[in-house]
């Protein structure tokens, strides 16, 4: 008996201790964290949106960069989360782009860029970098100046999920900033108990 428990115990403190690794997003010849979830196109942004909104989703591009250890945190402690990835992957078409990286990228202007070029040209400095995308293609924009949103850098769970939640509900086009909405859900999921008061 004494010994069954032991390998019980065992077994759960394993379990416990491999948990991380299991949650660890996948590492890609690039360097760059992977989800299974994220979508592979040929990096025509006016092509991507229509897929994304033929699917019934946003598009959304996110920037990283090999070695980024905001990038690792964010696979690992946000992404990995199943109330943030069902969120997103119901209702977003995520891609991502190397913020180094030399794959061809068709911008919405027509141009023809390089992941790197396209990074330099649309001003996004930081990775993680996330770039939501308008439901429909606008003429002649480029797709920093199309953009509905952006979130620059690594945020927690919620700021990170409202982000979405507010794009997917047009939040932009609305009067509520996002900083309210953000701070109106935050007091609603600690009146729900949901979170603390730190």
């Amino acid at each position: 008996m004494i010994k069954l428990l032991r390998s019980l115990v065992l077994a759960g403190l394993l379990g416990v201790l491999s948990a991380p690794a299991a949650l660890a997003a996948e590492m890609g010849e690039d360097g760059l964290h992977k989800q299974d979830w994220f979508t592979i196109t040929f990096r025509d942004m006016a092509e991507d949106i229509e897929t994304a909104t033929d699917e019934g989703k946003r598009l959304a591009v996110i920037f990283e960069q090999r070695g980024c250890i905001y990038c690792r945190a964010m696979h690992e402690k946000i992404l990995s989360d199943p109330e943030v990835s069902d969120y997103i992957k119901a209702n977003f078409m995520v891609v991502q782009y190397n913020m180094f990286g030399d794959e061809e990228v068709i911008d919405l202007d027509g141009d023809t860029l390089t992941e790197k070029s396209a990074a330099r040209k649309w001003g996004y400095v930081f990775t993680p970098t996330i770039v939501f995308l308008p439901e429909s293609v606008p003429e002649g924009k480029t797709v920093a100046e199309a953009a509905v949103a952006t979130m620059p850098g690594a945020f927690g769970k919620w700021t990170f999920l409202n982000m979405f939640r507010w794009v997917q509900e047009k939040g932009y086009a609305g009067d509520e900033h996002f900083q309210k909405y953000h701070a109106r859900i935050i007091n609603d999921l600690r009146e729900e108990g949901r979170l603390g008061n730190d």
